[in-house]
């Protein structure tokens, strides 16, 4: 479990579809193999490390449901080591289960995101949201798009300040919400057939 309070800003080495190398030194200190680590909000495994890179197996489906199918060496990637329970919670509870790729449609500071628009259901006023593994609170919502502040400190020790608009990000939806939902659906009346 992560919060969305990244932690360092890291860069690509390489990236060959089946493996994901990644130059980093906040995150990997007391890191060991196997342990957690996200990746623009993506929850992947470390598989390999050395003095100042860590190395995670990329599946194709987490290629194909994220946009980490898109990273070239040398570009930034948002890092978090899941969260330990003595922790402070930052953010919010984040999973790492990356639901959907959205497109930036307006820049940073006020920065306005297109989602599928079946997971706007999960995004309310002042709730929270998951963009590219940070954690940010949603305004200003449409049919399948919301935006979010981003203050000077996040644009710059994050790589939404890079993101202009066409870029994909990645969107993890509250997932508190998802599971209420889920509860929900037992009283519900059946559809009609």
């Amino acid at each position: 479990m992560f919060t969305g309070i990244v932690e360092e800003l890291g860069r690509v080495e390489s990236c060959d579809g089946e493996r994901l190398r990644i130059r980093a030194t906040n995150v990997l200190d007391g890191a060991k193999l196997g342990d957690s680590i996200a990746v623009n909000g993506t929850c992947l495994t470390l598989v390999d490390q050395g003095a100042g890179w860590w190395v995670a197996d990329v599946s194709p489906e987490t290629l194909a449901r994220t946009n980490l199918g898109l990273v070239q060496p040398g570009d930034p990637v948002n890092l978090e080591r899941p969260v330990r329970v003595l922790d402070r919670l930052g953010g919010h509870t984040v999973l790492g289960h990356v639901d959907a790729v959205g497109e930036v449609l307006e820049a940073a500071p006020d920065l306005r995101i297109r989602i599928p628009a079946d997971l706007m259901r999960y995004c309310v006023e002042k709730g929270s949201i998951t963009v590219d593994g940070i954690s940010l609170t949603i305004f200003d919502l449409d049919d399948d798009s919301f935006r979010v502040a981003v203050i000077p400190h996040t644009e710059a020790v994050t790589t939404l300040g890079s993101k202009g608009p066409g870029a994909k990000v990645n969107i993890e939806v509250d997932v508190l919400a998802k599971h209420v939902e889920r509860l929900l659906q037992a009283y519900m009346p059946a559809a009609p057939a």
